[in-house]
């Protein structure tokens, strides 16, 4: 059920928010040892929060939002005396002393936290497999990958583990497993969510959003975590709009733009394409406008990123030396060798991987070549969008080029990997905000995404497409399993 239609269950009381946490936990228990969406269920913590909403209900309190809607983080958000691991060794151990921006503001509105989920080592990796604490299984299919970085996320959302979860984006990681899983993914534009609290990836392109099972609770979602913050300087100190005020309204006259380029990939599957370009028409029912759309480097921006986001990289996981906090190996003979075992035992392969592709983009001699000319394209990436958003309300592309591949496919193949995030990576470069849906399923009863990316800001149309196509299409409640997963 939608977080609007549990809320009318607590409020009337049908039902408790202990009986609801119970129901989640209970569910945890059945089905994650199949999917291992969590890496920790916070059991005790959920428990007494319910007790404590429903006493204040039954004292006639008044309650905010999301008060009694269990909740489950992706493990790279801080969450205050609950270990945030990143799914790496590194930081195996952590407990941080203070609370995201992000969680914080959940809690305030009354959302109960669930447990923490796995993903790919320091979010880098499109499948979940990169976790130093295992894969994640996706429900659909346990036998192929749920997506990632967010997977863990994901696949709690699309089993029903928890109402909603928060994951973080950086290159396509809430859209694609969204994609992957079935369910609503949302990156919200640069700067408008604080990423206070998120441990770091690439700090220019890393944002956090909701996954969700529909677009209207991405957008109560995205109400409650949005804003300026303090402790963020890239956070945009600028108002929140009511996103929900604007999700019903009618979409005749818009303008979709479908990205040329996005429709003549060579690794496009027919079924994606030919399901994606159905929805496509499904908005042209709808009275919106469907327009050809060139950006002529989007194609560009898998090589951009792969040059960008390892260099941020880099930089920002330099601090994990061994010395201050994290993974330590004692006993060697100099600090230097010290800090180098410790990072090579403490990250896994992946992780290992870009570090040394951003340190090689950053040193002497090559920055220019490489990091220099990098955000030079970036900057065309960018100027094409703006081009476009000066003809089109909207851009649709399909969110991955497959769906869900089997687990293991990729793993000696790196580049594969890299490119299931092709048609994802372009907004993170761009800054804008972009949103995942479901649109259908392949042969093999597998999901399939559709991506929608409006202008900076512009998240309210971008939700309001974004909710007609959904109630127009039900694409899962017109699945055979209904709006459940098959286990």
């Amino acid at each position: 059920m939608s977080i609007a239609e549990w809320r009318h269950q607590l409020k009337n009381g049908q039902i408790s928010a202990r009986e609801l946490v119970d129901e989640q936990l209970s569910r945890i228990a059945s089905i994650d040892k199949h999917l291992h969406s969590f890496l920790e269920v916070t059991k005790d913590r959920a428990i007494a929060d319910a007790e404590k909403i429903d006493k204040a209900r039954s004292e006639g309190i008044n309650l905010p939002p999301l008060a009694g809607i269990p909740i489950a983080i992706k493990d790279n958000l801080c969450t205050n005396g609950i270990k945030t691991t990143c799914s790496s060794r590194m930081l195996e151990k952590f407990v941080p002393p203070y609370e995201s921006t992000v969680t914080q503001k959940l809690w305030e509105a009354g959302a109960i936290l669930i447990g923490k989920t796995n993903l790919d080592e320091f979010a880098m990796g499109s499948s979940t497999e990169t976790s130093a604490f295992g894969a994640t299984a996706n429900p659909w299919n346990h036998k192929m990958v749920p997506g990632g970085s967010s997977g863990g996320s994901a696949a709690a959302v699309a089993a029903g583990l928890c109402t909603a979860s928060l994951g973080s984006d950086t290159g396509g990681s809430i859209r694609q497993p969204a994609s992957f899983c079935g369910v609503v993914g949302l990156k919200p534009t640069y700067g408008r969510v604080s990423r206070w609290g998120l441990i770091a990836f690439a700090s220019s392109l890393d944002q956090v959003g909701p996954l969700t099972t529909s677009v209207a609770d991405a957008a109560e979602i995205l109400q409650v975590i949005a804003g300026k913050d303090p402790k963020d300087s890239t956070c945009l100190d600028i108002d929140v709009p009511d996103y929900l005020e604007t999700l019903s309204h009618p979409i005749k006259g818009l303008k979709v733009g479908l990205i040329r380029e996005c429709f003549h990939q060579k690794g496009l599957a027919s079924q994606v394409k030919e399901t994606v370009l159905q929805a496509a028409n499904k908005l042209e029912m709808l009275g919106a406008e469907l327009i050809d759309i060139s950006c002529p480097r989007f194609n560009d921006g898998i090589a951009t990123y792969y040059v960008i986001a390892p260099s941020e990289a880099s930089a920002n996981l330099a601090r994990y030396d061994g010395v201050k906090y994290g993974f330590r190996i004692d006993g060697a003979e100099s600090l230097a060798k010290m800090t180098s075992l410790s990072r090579a035992k403490g990250f896994g392969p992946e992780v290992q991987r870009r570090i040394l592709i951003g340190t090689y983009a950053l040193s002497a001699g090559y920055v220019d070549a490489y990091y220099k000319k990098a955000q030079q394209v970036r900057t065309l990436i960018r100027k094409d969008f703006d081009n476009a958003f000066n003809k089109v309300d909207v851009l649709l592309t399909p969110t991955a080029p497959s769906t869900a591949f089997p687990a293991g496919e990729h793993e000696n193949d790196p580049l594969s990997m890299y490119l299931s995030d092709l048609l994802t990576i372009p907004a993170n470069l761009a800054g804008l905000p972009a949103i995942s849906i479901p649109c259908g399923f392949d042969s093999e009863d597998l999901p399939i995404g559709l991506q929608l990316i409006g202008n900076v800001l512009d998240e309210r149309r971008l939700l309001q497409v974004a909710h007609n196509y959904e109630q127009a299409a039900q694409v899962m409640k017109a699945h055979p399993s209904g709006e459940s997963i098959p286990q």
